[in-house]
């Protein structure tokens, strides 16, 4: 049985490029540090063009797509190499769309009424977003309890110094963030550093594992 995406790494870089030519490099970068879970953002007009290049060039990156929101993009991410898939919501149209593509997927959530409403169609691994602002650490501790079926990757407001709270929940599989990624290193392409951050994010399992 494949790996759950959850437990690929204990960090999933949330990357916006907005340079396809940064894509790969990037990727690379992060593949060093020891995250190779990337997802790439539908939030530029080069997001596909980024899949596609990670796809093609970085064998070793476990490249997906963020920000799906509609059937149209789960067929066109996956077509230009999408492995995985993660929408900050969901609806049934979605939901199938996203079940019938062959790749992992999560599904936001912010309730527990979502939370059970995937559980009931048999979907156990969610995104919780937006994390901090949804209710944080304190909301999903509260969900183990009643729902310990359900796996989380929290997104949203979450950093280095928060990170480590969320990864020792349990039913939290990994979290996703933007920290590794600071803008002034992407401006400046400064990739060394973008691995030195991710290295330091990677390393968060070390921690779980002795919590």
């Amino acid at each position: 049985m494949a790996p759950s995406l959850l437990d690929l790494a204990p960090v999933v870089p949330v990357v916006v490029i907005e340079d396809a030519s940064d894509a790969v490099p990037l990727a690379r970068a992060l593949v060093a540090g020891g995250l190779p879970a990337i997802e790439v953002t539908l939030r530029t007009p080069v997001a596909l063009d980024a899949v596609r290049a990670i796809a093609g060039e970085v064998p070793e990156a476990v490249v997906g797509a963020g920000t799906v929101i509609t059937p149209d993009q789960v067929t066109e991410t996956v077509a230009a190499g999408a492995r995985f898939l993660v929408s900050p919501g969901w609806t049934d149209v979605l939901l199938e769309a996203m079940r019938g593509s062959g790749v992992p997927f999560l599904p936001g959530v912010s309730t527990t009424s979502e939370v059970v409403a995937l559980l009931e169609r048999g979907v156990t691994e969610m995104k919780f977003f937006p994390a901090e602002a949804a209710g944080g650490t304190a909301y999903l501790r509260s969900l183990a309890g009643p729902l310990p079926q359900a796996r989380f990757c929290p997104t949203g407001g979450i950093g280095s110094a928060n990170a480590p709270d969320y990864l020792a929940l349990p039913n939290v599989g990994c979290v996703g963030g933007t920290w590794m990624l600071p803008a002034d290193a992407i401006a400046a392409r400064d990739w060394g550093r973008v691995e030195a951050l991710a290295r330091e994010a990677a390393g968060l399992k070390t921690l779980r594992a002795q919590v």
